[in-house]
């Protein structure tokens, strides 16, 4: 029992500096390392073009509520397209799958910081002068656990970490940034879709029209009132509007096709019937400022990209620093399976391993310029994401302006075309003009009206493109301070 006391007090002393190593190097491991005031929060405009800019501070707000912003456009059809695109859309899934890639990557990294302990048993036989019998064969037993844990005395694994995270919270942006997109397209695909159908039904009327005025033209050629010509003239443009319509039926397929793989459904299997193009067209409040860009998942993804390279930068620098490790082993050892657990067959062993190269041909020189490079490349990348959100919402605020001109004109345009058709048609029934005057007419308005619905399908496409290029919606994140100083803007990502 002395033997074994003494035995047990020499274990636990060789092991009580072990475990006060391991618990104070678990204490440094999670002291954070402190932020480089060079690689701030973005420096943003606070309002965009045409209502004046200053310069301001935001905080990061990709996770702020977007809301379900294509209810606004009160279409339940849009409404159901969406959240099945949501649920299914395949581009949604393949990016929810990389996510849940690199939060298995930041468990890994995790793991990496933590304690390692393994058991282990062996059998071996053989001769020779190092067996216990010399020369004559021999078996050797054993079973033990093994322990070791690295020191992270430099930060090397909690930087590995702290850039696997920032990694994984872009890939949360990018899921985000995708699951947006989706949504503008569906919303934008089905728009485009009703606008055509308009259009297709606005054609075949003209189609109906032109065989009216063939009929009457016919008549008026088997009474020797008209020329063959006339008649020729009505049945190509009958001919011309019916080719007309079934282009715009081809277009239609393809779009209701394109749909059909938004909401990750075969094409062959779906279908929307047409129906009256009656989504309201929501107004984006003026004064929207530009902080809400903050909120945009891309450029969320674009800045946690450059602060995981700025970790990279830490990481590459550390190698410079020995790894050290510490290491223990207990278990038992013996010749005869039998006594194999007996006290007298225990072994065990701690250590420590240090490591640290002193030549390596400019490898870890490389290292840090290498991720020093990547770094200048994210924050590049950085900037011009930032740069980017900036002209997209600019390009759908000045594209709604104008259109909002352009669909005034274009209603006076078909007022006066369709009035235009209106005394051709009398005129030319009453024999006081030519039939080419009347055909003239037609095709102005027709044209007017075509162009009337293109022009309201571009309000709707510019307004879904402004909620994107948003973010989703237009509420503004909170502002961190207020009007920056002439010399930050020098390191500003983002520019009036």
């Amino acid at each position: 029992m002395n033997a074994i006391s003494r035995t047990t007090r020499r274990f636990t002393a060789t092991l009580t500096p072990l475990l006060a190593a391991l618990v104070l190097a678990g204490c440094a491991s999670t002291v954070e390392p402190p932020a480089n005031p060079d690689h701030a929060l973005p420096v943003t405009a606070a309002a965009f073009k045409e209502g004046g800019a200053r310069f301001t501070t935001v905080a990061p707000a990709e996770q702020q509520d977007r809301g379900a912003w294509w209810l606004t456009f009160n279409d339940p059809v849009l409404n159901d397209l969406v959240t099945r695109a949501g649920a299914r859309n395949t581009s949604i899934q393949e990016a929810a799958a990389r996510l849940a890639q690199a939060r298995a990557l930041v468990r890994n990294t995790e793991a990496d910081r933590s304690l390692q302990v393994g058991l282990g048993a062996g059998a071996e036989r053989g001769a020779g002068a190092n067996t216990p019998q010399g020369n004559r064969p021999t078996s050797i037993f054993s079973a033990g656990a093994n322990l070791s844990y690295e020191l992270d005395l430099f930060g090397r694994l909690s930087k590995t970490t702290d850039a696997a995270r920032l990694d994984a919270q872009s890939r949360d942006a990018l899921l985000q940034s995708t699951r947006l997109l989706v949504q503008a397209q569906t919303a934008q695909t089905y728009l485009t879709l009703r606008a055509l159908d308009d259009e297709r039904a606005l054609v075949r009327q003209t189609v109906e029209a032109y065989r009216d005025t063939l009929s009457l033209t016919q008549r008026r050629f088997n009474a020797g009132d008209v020329a063959e010509l006339d008649v020729a003239r009505v049945q190509s443009e009958v001919a011309s509007n019916e080719s007309e319509a079934l282009a715009l039926d081809r277009s239609r397929a393809e779009l209701e096709h394109a749909l059909a793989v938004l909401v990750g459904e075969s094409a062959s299997g779906f279908t929307l019937s047409v129906a009256p193009w009656q989504s309201a067209l929501p107004r984006v409040p003026a004064g929207v400022p530009g902080t809400v860009l903050a909120r945009r998942p891309d450029v969320a993804a674009a800045q946690t990209a450059m602060q995981a390279a700025q970790a990279r930068v830490g990481i590459a620098r550390t190698a410079w620093f020995p790894d050290v490790t510490l290491t223990g082993s207990g278990g038992f050892a013996s010749t005869d399976l039998g006594d194999l657990f007996k006290w007298s067959a225990r072994s065990w062993g701690i250590g420590a391993l240090l490591s640290l190269p002193i030549f390596d041909g400019g490898r870890r020189e490389a290292n840090v310029q290498g991720a020093a490079a990547q770094l200048d490349a994210a924050m590049a990348s950085y900037r011009g994401q930032v740069l980017g959100a900036f002209k997209d919402v600019e390009d759908q605020l000045s594209a709604l302006r104008l259109l909002d001109d352009q669909s005034e004109a274009q209603g006076r345009a078909v007022q006066a075309a369709s009035r235009a058709t209106v005394l051709s048609e009398r005129r030319y029934r009453n024999g006081l003009v030519s039939q080419i005057e009347l055909l003239d007419a037609r095709r102005s308005e027709l044209r007017n009206r075509r162009q009337e619905l293109q022009v309201k399908s571009a309000q709707y496409q510019a307004t879904v493109g402004l909620i994107r290029a948003l973010g989703g919606g237009w509420d503004a994140p909170a502002i961190v301070g207020d009007a920056a100083p002439a010399a930050d803007t020098q390191r500003a990502v983002a520019v009036r």
